[in-house]
């Protein structure tokens, strides 16, 4: 049987979609494999590349892709998680074969407010919160696949 393959999608796969991606594959690489993609692409946050610098796993070379390029070249997904609000997840393609389509509705980074320090906590508190959603994720898949 192969690797269960995750789709993350946020709105500029710079950010909540990226660090989801790689929390899946650097902890359970061995039986899920992820990728990211946002409905418009910005490039990486400086933020989630020093937040993830900080527990020692590098994003800094990945590139933000598009939801919709994926779409159309025809990837196959058994779950496909958005992680942004259920507004902008309602814009997402719809890919065909997926098992499960799960909305983890996250703050926004963009939204970040206060003193560099002070946003760099809640980048802190968000990269926590995604690699605690994605624990509870594969706790759930692996449960449900017994």
């Amino acid at each position: 049987m192969g690797k269960i393959r995750v789709l993350f999608v946020c709105v500029y796969n710079s950010f909540r979609s990226q660090i989801a991606e790689k929390f899946l594959n650097e902890e359970f690489g061995d039986h899920f494999y992820a990728e990211s993609a946002g409905l418009m692409t910005k490039g990486i946050n400086p933020l989630a590349i020093q937040v993830m610098s900080e527990i020692d796993l590098d994003i800094s070379k990945n590139s933000s892709d598009s939801v919709f390029d994926f779409y159309k070249q025809g990837r196959l997904y058994n779950h496909v998680i958005t992680v942004c609000s259920r507004e902008a997840e309602e814009k997402c393609p719809v890919f065909p074969g997926i098992q499960k389509r799960l909305n983890w509705d996250l703050p926004d980074p963009e939204e970040f407010k206060g003193t560099d320090e002070e946003k760099l906590e809640q980048a802190r508190q968000l990269r926590d919160q995604i690699r605690n959603r994605v624990r509870g994720f594969v706790i759930e898949v692996t449960h449900l696949s017994k």
